[in-house]
């Protein structure tokens, strides 16, 4: 956390906790009057520590009521294919985030889909059929115990 004093760490948790918040009551939190905190918080968005804002919606109400973890095996490490393969990926808006990992997989997806068959459909006419795909393995998600997008600081 380079550059973080401790009153830029306390203002980027309470971000976490709600961004919307107005920069007069994040600076009365964070013991700062509004100027001052108003610079930090301008300071702390240029120099992409706050990459942006967003609302938290809930995923059963907007009609993603399955989530899925997916493996992915690739058939081959070639530049060519695992540029295809992400390009590919990154235009899928179901596919809400991505990791390529270690292990005997190279990636694994979190996937949001309405119900078991659109997630049956994308992986059979989608998923499978990217380039360089050559193995597929998915795990429902029965319920979410903790979904806390905040990232710890200390």
């Amino acid at each position: 956390m380079t550059d973080l004093d401790a009153i830029d760490r306390k203002i980027l948790r309470i971000l976490q906790r709600d961004g919307r918040i107005a920069t007069t009551e994040l600076a009365e939190q964070v013991g700062l009057s509004a100027t001052p905190c108003a610079r930090r918080l301008k300071r702390l968005e240029e120099e992409g520590f706050i990459r942006g804002y967003h609302a938290s919606l809930d995923a059963k109400k907007v009609g993603c009521g399955l989530q899925a973890f997916v493996q992915i095996k690739l058939g081959d490490h070639a530049e060519k294919t695992v540029a295809a393969f992400e390009a590919a990926l990154l235009r899928r808006p179901e596919v809400v985030a991505c990791y390529a990992i270690t292990g005997s997989s190279d990636f694994l997806i979190h996937v949001m889909k309405s119900d078991l068959d659109a997630l049956g459909e994308f992986s059979t006419r989608t998923l499978l059929r990217m380039p360089g795909v050559r193995d597929t393995q998915s795990s429902i998600v029965l319920s979410v115990l903790k979904a806390d997008a905040a990232i710890p600081l200390s």
